[in-house]
Parts: structure tokens; C-alpha cells; sequence
């Protein structure tokens, strides 16, 4: 179980809601945070996650169902993994990179999703490759940065999307449910940019 608590700041800049809302910055904390906890246990995280997962079969199985399609770990690379819950929907994601002199290789994010009763499956694997897209840009190029409270970004050249080259192989697996249907646009980002920093 969880328990979130909210703090109201006023900024003096205008701000909106982002995909995902809370569960973009919720999700990369507890999740990288969670890594650190097992490491400093000498514990492998994905194993350890399974073991606090033995009473929540829903979130067991999405995380089961996402290491089980990643397969093993390709040689020369290393993963991380994480999940969060948003929306009425449970995604985990193991995401596979490298790095050569200097330079992260994102290849490969494997996502599961427990979204309940599922209607469309194509359009639930294309809205999480989109959110897993989002939520790598995020980590790996997006910035804002303002002068005199005005965003000196006037369009995408000067803001750097994650581009078709760089963008990995995306596969989106469903775990079969009955329970009552949940998001789908969602909930697939918070997992990607929290497990892009575990596997780094």
C-alpha cells in the first residue's frame, strides 16, 4: 500500500497538467528510489519486487508477464525495470541500454499492462508505445529553461524530442483481465524514464 500526500506551491510561472499528471514524477522517485533500497540490500530489484508483490497478484503478474517477454539480458547490455499504478490500470517496464564511450543506447523497452477489461488491444499497445516515447523524451533530451518568467522555446528546434532514430523497439504485452477497464493513455509513462535510470 501507498499513502501520497500533495503540497500546493504557487509558482510564478503558468503551469498545466502533463501526461500522466502525478504519476510522472511519483513513479520515477519511488522507483528509483526502490532500486537504491535493493541494492543496498544486495538484492537483484526485479526479485525483490516480485517477493513484496505475493499479496497484489495484479501487480505481480503485469511485472512477471513484462521480465518474462524481455527474455535475458543481451550481452553487453544492462536493464532496469520498474512499475507504478495510475489510472486504474498496473504497467510494468524493463527497458535494455548500453553505453559505449560515453553514449546511452536505449535498444529495447518491454511493457506490460493490466489495464482491466480491454476492448481494443491495438489501441491500447499504440497509446503505451507513445506514453513509453514521452516518457524517454523526457529523461533524455526534453528542457525547458525561461528568461524574465518567458520560455525561450518558440517551437521544436529548440526543444529536443526523442527523434524515429533514436527511439527503441517498443513491445507492449496485455495481460488478460476481467476486472473493470482503466486507463490506457497514461499509464505506460511513468515506468519508461524511472526504468531507463535503473538500467543505467
Amino acid at each position: 500500500d501507498q499513502h501520497l500526500g500533495t503540497v500546493n506551491v504557487d509558482l510564478p510561472i503558468t503551469t498545466g497538467f502533463w501526461r500522466s499528471v502525478h504519476g510522472s514524477h511519483n513513479g520515477f522517485f519511488r522507483e528509483c528510489f526502490f532500486d537504491e533500497c535493493a541494492h543496498a540490500l544486495k538484492r537483484d530489484p526485479s526479485e525483490l519486487r516480485l517477493e513484496l508483490l505475493s499479496e497484489r497478484p495484479r501487480e505481480r503478474a503485469v511485472l512477471e508477464l513484462a521480465l518474462a517477454k524481455a527474455g535475458p539480458v543481451p550481452d553487453g547490455q544492462h536493464r532496469g525495470v520498474a512499475m507504478f499504478e495510475s489510472f486504474g490500470a498496473r504497467c510494468a517496464e524493463v527497458c535494455d541500454v548500453s553505453v559505449t564511450d560515453g553514449q546511452l543506447t536505449v535498444h529495447r523497452v518491454t511493457a506490460a499492462i493490466d489495464a482491466g477489461t480491454v476492448v481494443h488491444p491495438d489501441s491500447v499497445k499504440a497509446q503505451v508505445q507513445g506514453a513509453v516515447v514521452m516518457g524517454l523524451s523526457s529523461a533524455l533530451g526534453e528542457e525547458l529553461t525561461f528568461v524574465d518568467g518567458a520560455v525561450v522555446a518558440t517551437n521544436f528546434h529548440q526543444y529536443a524530442l526523442l527523434t524515429l532514430a533514436k527511439t527503441p523497439q517498443i513491445d507492449v504485452h496485455i495481460v488478460p483481465s476481467a476486472e473493470p477497464p482503466g486507463g490506457v493513455g497514461e499509464p505506460g509513462l511513468p515506468p519508461a524514464p524511472a526504468a531507463l535510470c535503473n538500467a543505467i
